[in-house]
């Protein structure tokens, strides 16, 4: 637990679709099962950069069920995470590994990724956003409390409702956020 004092604000970012480049099948998107596929999206680095000296904790909250599926080994996604660390200024990514039947707490939609953070880094959701691809990241960010940013990529099954933005890319999400923080 965090000590007391002032809350932070924070930029919950899904991992792939947001920051990396995922692989797409049939208009789906899915996570990169390989090293050599591993790659951040360009302008990945400075907009996360912008974010982080606006005064954000930059906080990646990824479903990772292909762990949990036995499709890809946790340290090759552990790798993948050190790798994202090196490259960004992110203070913490919080992963689940989960099967989708697991009826786990962590998994997005569910907020308990997003939960975790808020108490670990002292976080104020209210005053916090979520950023991904996915109904689940808009979800799960709703759920915590925060505004959210549904980063639009035309995935034939993605359609939330209820997302505060709607942006094509994490630029556009970083200039929405620093706008309206």
């Amino acid at each position: 637990m965090v000590s007391a004092g002032p809350l932070e604000r924070a930029v919950f970012l899904d991992r792939d679709g947001v920051l990396t480049v995922p692989e797409f099948r049939d208009g789906r998107s899915f996570a990169p099962r390989r090293l050599e596929d591993f790659r951040l999206y360009d302008g990945a680095v400075d907009a996360v950069r912008l974010l982080k000296a606006g005064g954000f904790r930059l906080i990646v909250v990824t479903n990772q069920p292909d762990v949990g599926y036995g499709r890809i080994p946790l340290d090759t996604v552990e790798e993948m995470h050190r790798r994202l660390a090196d490259l960004l200024p992110i203070d913490s990514i919080e992963a689940c590994y989960h099967r989708h039947d697991e009826g786990c707490d962590c998994r997005k939609p569910k907020p308990g990724m997003l939960r975790r953070a808020e108490a670990r880094h002292g976080i104020d959701c209210a005053c916090s956003f979520m950023v991904g691809d996915r109904a689940s990241d808009v979800a799960a960010g709703r759920a915590a409390g925060c505004r959210t940013i549904f980063i639009d990529l035309g995935y034939r099954d993605e359609h939330p409702g209820g997302a505060d933005f709607v942006v094509k890319s994490l630029g556009e999400a970083a200039g929405i956020v620093l706008r309206e923080a």
